[in-house]
């Protein structure tokens, strides 16, 4: 037995012990003539703004499909991520863990990503019975012991590394240039397909063949992430729109609004959109970086982006769907976290909690009534020398200096509120060194 096969031995028996002792009492999410668990669908966008989708609030925007999401469903006014850049927030959405509980609390470079080690919400599904599949942005690491098919995913094509060309799938950004397109553990070449169209057939073919028994289906588009190539009808659409960076943007984000469309479509043509949870969510906020023609995105009323731990980096539009068990066309103003889906999902598909260490929290009793209490008192985030932690109204940001913000008087976070409140500093300080100290134990 080779070291690979060892650990995927070891990590399989522990998955296998855990899910034996799960608390398997019959979920009240499930309807009483059900006779199959729930197929999960997970929508994740790459470097979509705080309020870029219509419903949001982007009134210059075209989303239909989202927005047509939003009202089948619940919508969240306060869900942030783990982490404002793309690896981590991967890892942790995944994982249900803090970044630095799932070891990896910055970008995947190279050979180094999330160890395999980590138990992964596809892990947890494929274990009760579901057929599980990715289609698209990995990002987790390039080595082949770190990929899709090490982490629960019986099916994996798309690209391991952060971005490519959508047409040549090429990875460009940092040397040396190199294909990044792959079928499982297999290198592939469609040289010319556009990649969000590979992205919508994949995960058509995987819905129809998986049709007769439940799926954990996971599809994270690699947009409006650069580079910009959405293509010419998406782009003439926002003629209207002046600013070249904003109808650049604008133009990519109406073209994922339409392949999430034709996703949706199609379990809805197979007869499995009632018994489809839907979820929809952004990685982090919009980029500015140059690559990205320094910006186009939108945080709204929000200060920051990408890369920061201001609200434009860390909170992002989030939307569930599954007709009949979610209430329609409602708004949860609760904080909410990435980390949550893990244990929220294996709830509705009434599978259990799972028996290891999850820091994420259920978000079933808080999506079934508005008034319910978040199930977070505190939050945290860090990233390198960065970092906030954030109880009730008032977050403290590390950025070089301590700066704190009142969200409830000031929530573009322009007024630092340090030298009249510096005992709330000093308690938001503590907080986020004891979690500090406590992630670092896996």
């Amino acid at each position: 037995m080779n070291s690979v096969t060892r650990r995927r031995f070891i990590k399989n028996s522990f998955i296998s012990l855990a899910a034996g002792s799960a608390i398997f009492s019959a979920s009240k999410n499930l309807s009483a003539g059900q006779n199959r668990k729930p197929n999960i669908v997970i929508f994740l966008t790459d470097d979509q703004g705080s309020v870029d989708v219509n419903c949001y609030g982007a009134s210059d925007l075209i989303t239909p499909h989202l927005d047509a999401l939003a009202e089948r469903g619940t919508r969240f006014s306060q869900f942030y991520v783990a982490s404002s850049i793309c690896s981590p927030s991967r890892a942790a959405l995944l994982t249900g863990r803090f970044p630095q509980r799932a070891q990896l609390p910055g970008n995947a470079i190279g050979g180094d990503g999330m160890p395999s080690k980590q138990i992964t919400m596809a892990e947890l599904f494929k274990e009760h019975g579901y057929r599980t599949g990715i289609f698209g942005k990995w990002h987790l690491g390039t080595a082949l012991p770190l990929g899709p098919n090490e982490q629960g995913f019986d099916e994996f094509l798309g690209h391991r590394e952060g971005c490519i060309d959508n047409y040549s799938h090429f990875y460009y950004w940092r040397g040396p240039n190199r294909h990044d397109l792959w079928r499982d553990e297999t290198e592939i070449w469609e040289n010319g397909t556009y990649f969000p169209d590979i992205c919508v057939r994949e995960a058509t073919r995987f819905i129809k063949e998986n049709r007769v028994h439940p799926f954990f289906l996971y599809v994270p588009f690699n947009v409006p992430h650069y580079p910009m190539q959405a293509e010419r009808k998406y782009v003439d659409m926002y003629d209207h729109i002046n600013d070249p960076q904003r109808k650049r943007y604008a133009a990519f984000v109406s073209m994922i609004d339409d392949r999430i469309g034709q996703i949706l479509q199609v379990l809805k043509e197979q007869n499995l959109f009632e018994d489809t949870l839907v979820l929809f969510m952004s990685d982090h906020g919009h980029s500015v970086e140059e690559r990205a023609f320094g910006g186009g995105g939108s945080a709204g009323p929000y200060r920051g982006h990408k890369k920061t731990m201001w609200e434009g980096g860390l909170r992002v539009p989030c939307i569930i769907s599954w007709p009949g068990h979610i209430p329609k066309n409602s708004v949860r103003d609760q904080l909410a976290c990435s980390i949550d889906w893990l244990p929220t999902l294996a709830d509705y598909a009434g599978i259990g909690t799972p028996d290891w260490k999850v820091d994420g929290k259920s978000l079933v009793p808080m999506i079934n009534d508005k008034n319910a209490k978040s199930p977070h008192n505190v939050m945290h985030w860090m990233l390198g020398p960065r970092w906030a932690v954030r109880k009730g109204v008032w977050k403290l940001v590390f950025d070089q200096e301590l700066f704190l913000a009142n969200l409830d008087r000031d929530i573009s976070e322009q007024y630092n509120y340090i030298n009249e409140y510096p005992e709330k500093a000093e308690m938001l300080k503590s907080l986020h060194q004891q979690w500090a100290e406590s992630v670092s134990e896996q």
